[in-house]
Order: structure tokens, then C-alpha cells, then sequence
């Protein structure tokens, strides 16, 4: 199982449509065969930072997940270009 997070940062006046993107990417995401889990939040006290916990079957699932035409359309020509700072977490499951 792969899981992590991944932390990003955009401008307040950004904020309604990062949402809208998010719900988009997030329903195609959670339609893939190998993704477990695909859940984004806002940081509570912080308005202009988001955090998205994923996890896949494994990693030929994550690569899927980044090759998607989704992905492309929703993450990479939407949210890249408005992030100001992204930072990803690998995580290791403890039980």
C-alpha cells in the first residue's frame, strides 16, 4: 500500500476555485481501480492550505493515478499553476 500527503499553499483570492478543482479531481480519482483513498481537506486556521491524504494499491496505482487525463487536466494545468509552495509526506503505516 502507498500512502501519503501532499500539503499545498495558494492565494486566499484562490480559494473557490481550488475548491471547485478539488471536488472534480476528487470524484475522477476515486473512480480508479488502485485508489484506496482520496480525501482532501483545508487545514483548520490556515484558509489558503490544503492537504490531500491518498493512498493506492501500490505504486503502478499512483503512477496510473499521475499519468490520468484527469490528473493532468485538474492537477497539473489547474492546481500547479496556482500553488505557491507543495510539499509531500511518504508515509509508513504502523499497524
Amino acid at each position: 500500500m502507498i500512502s501519503f500527503t501532499v500539503r499545498m499553499r495558494f492565494a486566499q483570492e484562490d480559494r473557490a476555485e481550488i475548491a471547485e478543482i478539488l471536488e472534480a479531481l476528487t470524484a475522477a480519482s476515486r473512480q480508479e481501480p488502485g485508489c484506496v483513498s482520496y480525501i482532501p481537506h483545508w487545514v483548520q486556521g490556515d484558509t489558503c492550505t490544503v492537504l490531500i491524504y491518498e493512498q493506492y494499491k501500490d505504486q503502478k496505482a499512483e503512477e496510473a493515478h499521475r499519468q490520468s487525463a484527469h490528473f493532468k487536466k485538474y492537477a497539473v494545468a489547474g492546481l500547479y499553476q496556482k500553488m505557491l509552495e507543495r510539499n509531500r509526506e511518504d508515509l509508513a503505516a504502523l499497524a
